[in-house]
C-alpha cells in the first residue's frame, strides 16, 4: 500500500498513527463475507494502522475471494477452528478464515468485531458473544438494531464495551450533520435521506435478478432497497437514535428535489408537508441521492439572512446536505473510533420512538412460513413506536420464520394476532424481553 508521506496526517488518521506505534494494528474479527464484508476487506487492506484479523463465512470460499481481491496472497489465508488458531495465525501476520464467529470473538488478538451478515438473529448471536469476550462491536446490521438494539446497549454497557451503528450507513451519516446543527443551536425541523434506488413496493428478486447480477448484488439485498425496506429500516434506526419520528406511518417520500427539500420537508405553517417539526423521512426527488440531509430553521433572523447570503437556500428553513455515504467503506472508521476513543459514532436511545413492522407483499395463507426480508412475502414499514405497539404490529427483524396465522391480503400489517414469529430464534427471545420491560416502563 502506497501511502504519500508528503501530506501531514491529521484528524483521526493521525491519532491512529500514534495508537499503532504505541500498540501495533487495529485488529478487526468480520462476521460476513457478502457484498459488504468483501467491501470491507477491500478498504481495510488500503487503511494503514487497521488490518482484518479474521473472517467467519459460511462459505469459505466467499472469505478467500474477498481477501484476494483486497490484494492478500493465498498462503496468507488460513483455516482456523478455535480463538488459539486465530490467534496464531494473526501473530504470524495471516488472516484467519472461519465457519464460526465465535472462534475470533474469544481470540485475544482480535480488538473489534463487525457483523456483516445482515440478518437480525445472526447479527444478535454475533454481538453478544463478541461483548461476552471483552470486544467492540460495530452494527452494519441495521435490522438487529432496529429490533433489539436497546438489548445490545444494555449488554455492552455490562460488558464495559462500546457497541455502535457503523460509519457510511446513512443513519450515522445524518446524525453528523444533526450533531453539527444542533451544536449552532439550530432547530432540527426533519432528518433523512434520499432513495438511491427506484421504489416499487410489490418488488421480488425474479424481477431484478439480472440487474443485481450486472451490479454484483445478491438480489434479495437489492429488493430490499427497492421495496423500501432497508429505507424504513434505515431511518427508524435514526429515529431512535435521536428521538425524532416518523411524521405519518410510512413517512411521505415527497419527490423534493435537494433545492427543494428545506421548502418540502418543512411545516405547515412554513409551506411544507409536515404536521410538526422533529421527524425522520426520505425524498426521491432528483439531486438528494445518494446523501443525507438534515432541514434546520435558525432562530434569529440575523442567521435567517446570513444563511440565505451564503446560498444555502431562501429561508426560513434550510438544507443541510451530505451529498455521499460511502456504506461499508466508512465502516472501519466506526471501528478505530471504538477502540482508540472507547465510544460509539451511533448508539440507541434507552426509549424507542420508533417501529419498523412489516407489510404484506402478497396475500399470505395461514400456516405459510415466512421468508427473509428481500424477498416475496413483505416489506418493511415505519411508524411511530406507540402506534405500532397498541395495534400489535410485528416487527420486521421477527418475520422471518415467522407462521402466518390468519389470512393477510396485500397490503395489510402483519400483527401478533396474524402471525407467530419463531420463538427458537435469539433475537425473538430478546424482543420478548425488551417488550415485558417497556410494559413496565408504560405502567410506571
Amino acid at each position: 500500500m502506497h501511502v504519500d508521506n508528503r501530506i501531514a496526517r491529521s484528524g483521526l488518521a493521525a491519532e491512529l498513527d500514534r495508537w499503532t506505534q504505541a500498540h501495533g494494528p487495529v485488529t478487526i474479527g468480520l462476521a460476513g463475507a457478502g457484498q459488504m464484508g468483501t467491501d470491507l476487506v477491500v478498504q481495510v487492506a488500503l487503511m494503514p494502522g487497521v488490518r482484518i484479523g479474521a473472517i467467519s463465512e459460511i462459505d469459505a470460499q466467499n472469505a478467500i475471494d474477498a481477501a484476494l481481491m483486497a490484494g492478500h496472497e493465498r498462503d496468507s489465508l488460513v483455516a482456523a477452528s478455535s480463538p488459539a488458531a486465530v490467534d496464531r495465525a494473526i501473530e504470524a501476520g495471516q488472516i484467519a478464515i472461519t465457519d464460526d464467529f465465535r472462534a475470533f470473538c474469544a481470540a485475544g488478538r482480535i480488538d473489534v468485531v463487525i457483523d456483516a451478515t445482515g440478518n437480525p438473529n445472526a447479527g444478535t448471536e454475533v454481538a453478544l458473544d463478541a461483548m461476552r469476550h471483552g470486544k467492540h462491536v460495530v452494527m452494519l446490521n441495521v435490522e438487529a438494531d432496529i429490533t433489539i438494539g436497546r438489548w445490545l446497549k444494555q449488554e455492552a454497557r455490562k460488558a464495559g464495551v462500546v457497541l455502535t451503528g457503523a460509519a457510511g450507513d446513512e443513519p450515522a451519516a445524518t446524525i453528523e450533520l444533526i450533531g453539527f446543527a444542533q451544536s449552532l443551536g439550530f432547530e432540527i425541523v426533519a432528518a433523512g435521506k434520499g432513495k438511491n434506488n427506484p421504489l416499487k413496493f410489490d418488488a421480488t428478486p425474479d424481477e431484478f435478478e439480472a440487474e443485481a447480477r450486472a451490479r454484483h448484488m445478491n438480489p434479495r439485498m437489492l429488493v430490499e432497497f427497492v421495496d423500501g425496506s432497508k429505507t424504513m429500516v434505515e431511518m427508524t434506526a435514526l429515529a431512535n437514535a435521536t428521538g425524532l419520528v416518523p411524521d405519518v406511518p410510512g413517512m411521505h417520500g415527497p419527490t423534493a428535489t435537494r433545492e427543494e427539500l428545506a421548502q418540502v420537508l418543512c411545516t405547515k405553517e412554513d409551506g411544507g408537508l409536515l404536521s410538526r417539526s422533529g421527524v425522520v423521512d426520505y425524498s426521491i426527488g432528483k439531486g438528494v441521492a445518494p446523501g443525507v440531509f438534515c432541514v434546520v430553521k435558525p432562530r434569529h433572523p440575523r442567521v435567517i439572512e446570513r444563511m440565505a447570503d451564503l446560498k444555502v437556500g431562501p429561508g426560513p428553513c434550510f438544507a443541510l446536505v451530505r451529498p455521499y455515504h460511502l456504506t461499508s467503506l466508512e465502516v472501519p472508521l466506526s471501528a478505530v473510533r471504538a477502540v482508540l476513543h472507547g465510544r460509539p459514532d451511533m448508539e440507541v436511545l434507552d426509549h424507542p420512538v420508533a417501529e419498523c413492522t412489516a407489510v404484506a407483499k402478497r396475500d399470505l395463507k395461514p400456516g405459510q412460513v415466512l421468508g427473509k426480508i428481500g424477498e416475496y412475502d413483505y416489506r418493511g414499514f415505519a411508524m411511530e413506536w406507540r402506534e405500532a405497539r397498541d395495534s400489535f404490529a410485528l416487527p420486521l427483524g421477527l418475520a422471518e420464520k415467522a407462521r402466518v396465522l390468519k389470512p393477510i391480503r396485500a397490503g395489510e400489517r402483519l400483527t401478533y394476532e396474524n402471525c407467530a414469529p419463531d420463538e427458537a430464534l435469539v433475537v425473538t427471545q430478546m424482543r420478548r424481553r425488551l417488550d415485558q420491560s417497556d410494559a413496565q416502563y408504560i405502567a410506571a
